[in-house]
């Protein structure tokens, strides 16, 4: 169960017990909805909570709230406020639809009993009726939005959404029967099905390749390559016990992933067929997540995993170097740039390139603070975005795509 805080972090495992009031614990909110002068900057999607309530990982996880903040950092605003008015309720921002026009988010909640109980035995226990996680799609001109994974609702805990090429259905990962399965639907939410194959294990990590004909996860933390209904399942052989969160090239030839021990892991590649594996880089013995609360969690944080450029000729990754964690860029040679020169004790994490491919948004961990950037590619020049106190943290930036 150890290794399943890699997979539950980015499956939006954030969560909370009952503490201080709502109030003391809300990041900062903003109007709703969006104005007109606010709707032609480009937005990034992130998360935010608070990270030093007493009570461990629970009291400050309940706390996150979905946030969007302009790319040049002039504004900022919470969204979907609407979905953590009941007690107990937390967001998180996940993404957006291809043209920019929804965003994703995941709404959560957990009986607090259970968290109590979570974290006197460090582990989880999502089970029916002590936890609930649902994906939706929500409009932010309008301050509203569709629950899909409640259509049709083949599980209590449902994350990982996002669109599959062609807009003709939508991927999820739902929790069935204690097993994460990549599933597929409609846009509207109907007709779920099931495309793990036979003898899936717990998987995730789902996608879908450009082209929409082939999808990927990994299932018991082996790579898995298929056909986009399940069908001509192909393992990837790494010799390796960990392989995680695997991610499609812009152009669809390559899978990028991480691959070794857990918590020593490095970035490999492998052609769409599953030929020309091959490790692009070493991390310096990086462990591979960043811990997110400034108190004791049990659950060690959340996944850090390598991202490709947006021409698909090279990979944006965090690496160790020394006594910090800094910003690098390494092409399909195994050649590495570093972007950041940092001071001793920093750490990044979560790098995401811009749509256009011209800038890079990431957090970074300064003086005690968990906050995000924007570095302009060409002249190097970085933008702090968010303007945080001690004790809250930005987590996890998803560029809005072009709105049309």
């Amino acid at each position: 169960m150890k290794h399943l805080f890699t997979i539950l972090a980015t499956l939006a495992v954030l969560y909370g017990i009952r503490g201080t009031t709502l109030a003391d614990e809300t990041p900062m909110r903003a109007p709703n909805p969006i104005s007109d002068k606010e709707k032609n900057p480009i937005w990034i999607g992130y998360t935010q909570l608070r990270t030093d309530l007493p009570g461990g990982r629970h009291n400050n996880v309940r706390t996150s709230r979905a946030m969007m903040v302009h790319h040049v950092g002039s504004s900022t605003r919470q969204v979907a406020e609407k979905l953590v008015e009941n007690e107990n309720t937390w967001t998180q921002f996940a993404g957006w639809s291809p043209d920019g026009s929804w965003a994703v988010i995941n709404q959560g909640w957990q009986d607090p009993a259970n968290a109590l109980w979570e974290e006197e035995h460090k582990t989880f226990r999502m089970e029916p009726g002590k936890w609930r996680l649902d994906s939706l799609l929500w409009d932010p001109l309008k301050n509203s939005g569709t629950n899909l994974t409640n259509i049709e609702r083949v599980s209590h805990y449902n994350g990982g959404l996002f669109f599959l090429p062609g807009g003709k259905q939508i991927g999820f990962t739902p929790l069935i029967g204690g097993l994460s399965k990549p599933f597929v639907m409609d846009p509207d939410g109907k007709n779920k099905k099931d495309v793990s194959g036979s003898g899936g294990g717990f998987a995730y990590g789902y996608s879908a390749s450009p082209d929409g004909t082939k999808i990927s996860y990994h299932d018991n933390y082996q790579i898995q390559i298929a056909k986009a209904d399940g069908s001509k399942k192909q393992k990837i052989e790494t010799g390796n016990p960990f392989n995680f969160g695997p991610r499609w090239s812009p152009d669809g030839k390559w899978l990028l992933f991480l691959s070794g021990k857990h918590g020593a892991s490095n970035p490999f590649i492998v052609r769409a067929d599953g030929t020309g594996l091959r490790k692009l880089v070493d991390l310096g013995g990086y462990q591979g997540w960043i811990a997110f609360l400034d108190v004791p969690d049990f659950h060690d944080g959340s996944s850090d995993t390598p991202v490709w450029s947006n021409d698909g000729l090279s990979v944006f990754h965090t690496a160790k170097r020394e006594n910090r964690v800094e910003l690098c860029q390494t092409n399909l040679e195994g050649v590495t740039t570093q972007l950041t020169q940092s001071s001793p004790g920093t750490l990044h994490y979560h790098p995401t390139p811009s749509p256009d491919g011209k800038s890079i948004a990431y957090g970074s961990k300064r003086d005690g603070v968990r906050q995000l950037f924007v570095r302009d590619l060409k002249t190097n020049q970085e933008t702090q975005i968010t303007q945080l106190k001690k004790g809250e943290a930005a987590m996890w930036p998803h560029w809005q795509p072009t709105w049309k």
